[in-house]
């Protein structure tokens, strides 16, 4: 099972990073990728390295376990059930990128100005990519349950937390305004009702 989530995850990676950029690209123009801008006294900046630490860690863990440098062993009715929790949280983060159509972004440049989803997934959970990614990592630990992958997991978990509260967030609402905060008053940060913004708090700029 530790090679079925190493190929997994790399396939994971491709599918999400490289062919979505390169149809963004084609789509737009962009390939979408804006990446991390500031610097280590942004709490942005922090997000942005430990988001790309957490796809390190995440390959690490499997790649690590294959390799026989870790030992990973858990029952087999756990391995399952990680491997059906990772492939549900890959094809969500990638339905939930689709669905964002040419707003989608890696990063935030404060300069463009993109249009606000609100539609499908989203008119529930303003951030569903991250949720799914968390889901999907979640996965690969019940699949590879070794320390890099935990360690994989709580590291993405402050990364995205950091980037939609420090950077996101404030982008939107500088944007969008009333538009932001209706919209964040009625959907959940993460989860279904959960992480709503007060409309004050929505809208101000």
């Amino acid at each position: 099972m530790t090679v079925a989530a190493l190929v997994l995850y790399v396939v994971a990676l491709v599918v999400l990073f490289g062919v979505r950029s390169w149809i963004q690209l084609r789509r737009t123009g962009s390939t979408g990728f804006v990446g991390t801008s500031g610097t280590p006294a942004d709490a942005g900046w922090w997000g942005g390295v430990l988001f790309a630490a957490a796809m390190v860690l995440g390959l690490a863990g499997p790649l690590l376990a294959v390799a026989g440098f870790v030992t990973a062993d858990p029952p087999p009715a756990v391995q399952f059930a990680g491997l059906v929790v990772a492939l549900v949280g890959f094809a969500a983060t990638l339905a939930a990128q689709t669905g964002m159509g040419a707003s989608w972004r890696i990063g935030v440049d404060p300069a463009e100005r993109t249009d606000l989803v609100t539609g499908g997934v989203f008119a529930h959970i303003r951030n569903p990519i991250f949720t799914a990614m968390a889901a999907a990592q979640a996965g690969v630990v019940l699949m590879v349950p070794t320390w890099i992958s935990a360690l994989a997991l709580v590291t993405l978990v402050a990364a995205v937390q950091l980037q939609v509260r420090a950077v996101e967030e404030p982008y939107l609402r500088s944007v969008h305004g009333g538009a932001y905060a209706a919209y964040a008053a009625r959907a959940g940060r993460f989860l279904p009702g959960i992480g709503r913004l007060p409309v004050t708090q929505g809208a101000q700029r």
